[in-house]
């Protein structure tokens, strides 16, 4: 009995690629079904606020500085930012996007 090796090579070949691709359209499907947020500074008449949207809709609009008992907003918009990026962070990861005290001082945010 005699095997064609070309053609057992040429199997192979076309198993491999296709398994290429197969592999590659799972990994891009798995990673586009990340919502895209859109993150937005905002001026306030005492500082600086966020937004977050999603497709032209806004989900999240934090004027103040949320967890502590004051009623102030965001000294700059770099801090402003700074905690829509970990929300974002969060809501990626589908936990709970509220922040605590501990959070805003890892973030150097000021009080």
């Amino acid at each position: 009995m005699t095997i064609n090796i070309k053609s057992t090579k040429f199997f192979w070949n076309n198993f491999q690629k296709n398994l290429l691709f197969i592999l590659f359209f799972l990994l891009l499907t798995a990673c586009s079904k990340k919502e895209a947020f859109q993150i937005e500074a905002i001026k306030t008449t005492s500082g600086w606020g966020y937004t977050i949207a999603n497709k032209d809709k806004i989900l999240i609009k934090q004027t103040i500085i949320p967890v502590i008992s004051e009623t102030k907003s965001f000294n700059s918009e770099e801090d402003a930012l700074k905690v829509a990026n970990l929300v974002v962070e969060k809501l990626h990861q589908n936990i709970s996007p509220s922040v605590t005290k501990n959070d805003l001082i890892l973030l150097k945010i000021k009080i």
